[in-house]
């Protein structure tokens, strides 16, 4: 019976990438594994098939010779092909290792990269918008000075672990199915320390409160992150460093409330200055500003101050602060200032539909509402 073509069978193009039939191939094994189709025999035979094309194709010189002569080029043993006898744990290794941890035994172990650290830290109101410099201590991991974080005695060096020969993992295989584990012997280090570091006892790494200078740009606020890179835990034996991640947090201020860049506060005025208007002076984070209240000036008015915010950490622009103006109601009153208020209210009673216009309104819409009830 003759063979199809290795091609058509895994359904790509002759001039096919190297990448295209992995990734074929891969589809195709996963849809006809004998595990996921329960023992039928067709399907099985069509597993069979994928594999023997894919050993064809991806192996680059017998890829040549089968363009050239075709299936009969590895028949009565020319090549090695015709009877299957390909390692079908390697190339499935191979192509399923970013699923499996490994690649058939061929793959090198990976350190382990040391954990990310975290460090909370409050600021001001006046220190998150101005920045400053601040010198913190971590407790952390650090690198062992005595073994270079090798984890060996210094003068010795760790040995290649025998069981997976460096490769950090070993495969286990069921039929026709392999996998990758973790080796059980060097913990996937793919080496073993036989005379440890006395210092660090064969970690590669030892704890120790690490002081770090943190510079914390101008505008930050409450949720804004600072990322350290290499700041973090040292990994095991000499693996890289994690980071250390600042969280920001600025506490509530007595004065001013912060939105985005744009800062806000509450300014008390008398009710005279409110009724004749004038000049009155207001905190800024710079130091004072001028700011002109116009007469007849009612209570909850809000004024800007363009500028007089904060500067944006990303774009470098400038927020306003934003002021509201809140009528203060004087109190402990003496005889004469009270008697000075009567005579003010009365003087106010023969036009208080002109001088007290929401007043009057609120009134009038009260008398209304009554009337209508008894209709």
């Amino acid at each position: 019976m003759s063979k199809r073509d290795c091609y058509e069978v895994l359904g790509i193009a002759k001039d096919a990438s190297e990448r295209d039939i992995k990734k074929a191939y891969k589809k195709l094994a996963m849809k006809y594994h004998p595990d996921r189709t329960a023992g039928d025999k067709a399907l099985e035979a069509k597993f069979k098939e994928v594999k023997d094309a894919y050993e064809i194709l991806n192996d680059s010189q017998k890829r040549q010779t089968y363009d050239q002569y075709g299936h009969a080029a590895f028949e009565q043993g020319g090549g090695g092909h015709g009877g299957g006898q390909g390692d079908f744990g390697d190339i499935f290794g191979d192509v399923f290792g970013d699923i499996f941890g490994g690649g058939g035994g061929r793959r090198q172990s990976r350190q382990q990269r040391g954990a990310d650290l975290r460090y909370n830290m409050e600021l001001s109101l006046e220190e998150a918008v101005r920045g400053k410099e601040v010198e913190i201590k971590v407790p952390t991991w650090v690198g062992c000075d005595p073994c270079d974080g090798s984890g060996a005695k210094k003068g010795s060096k760790p040995k290649t672990c025998t069981t997976c020969h460096g490769a950090g993992q070993v495969q286990m295989r069921q039929g026709f199915f392999a996998v990758q584990q973790t080796c059980p012997t060097c913990s996937g280090q793919g080496k073993i320390i036989s005379d440890p570091c006395n210092k660090c006892h064969g970690q590669g790494r030892v704890e120790k409160n690490k002081t770090l200078s943190v510079k914390i740009p101008a505008g930050v606020d409450t949720g804004d992150r600072i990322r350290l890179s290499g700041e973090g835990e040292a990994g095991v034996h000499g693996a890289p460093a994690g980071d250390l991640y600042v969280q920001v947090a600025v506490r509530d201020h007595a004065i001013f409330t912060r939105d985005g860049n744009n800062l806000y506060c509450e300014v008390p005025i008398g009710f005279t200055t409110a009724a004749l208007g004038g000049g009155i002076e207001v905190p800024t984070l710079d130091g004072r500003a001028k700011l002109k209240i116009p007469a007849e000036c009612q209570t909850d008015k809000m004024f800007r101050m363009r500028g007089k915010g904060v500067k944006s950490v990303r774009s470098g622009s400038i927020g306003d602060l934003i002021c509201k103006v809140v009528i203060e109601t004087p109190v402990k009153l003496n005889e004469r200032q009270k008697e000075l208020l009567q005579e003010f209210e009365t003087s106010m009673s023969d036009n208080n539909s002109k001088n007290r216009p929401k007043e009057q309104g609120f009134f009038d819409g009260v008398k209304k509402f009554f009337d209508d009830l008894t209709k």
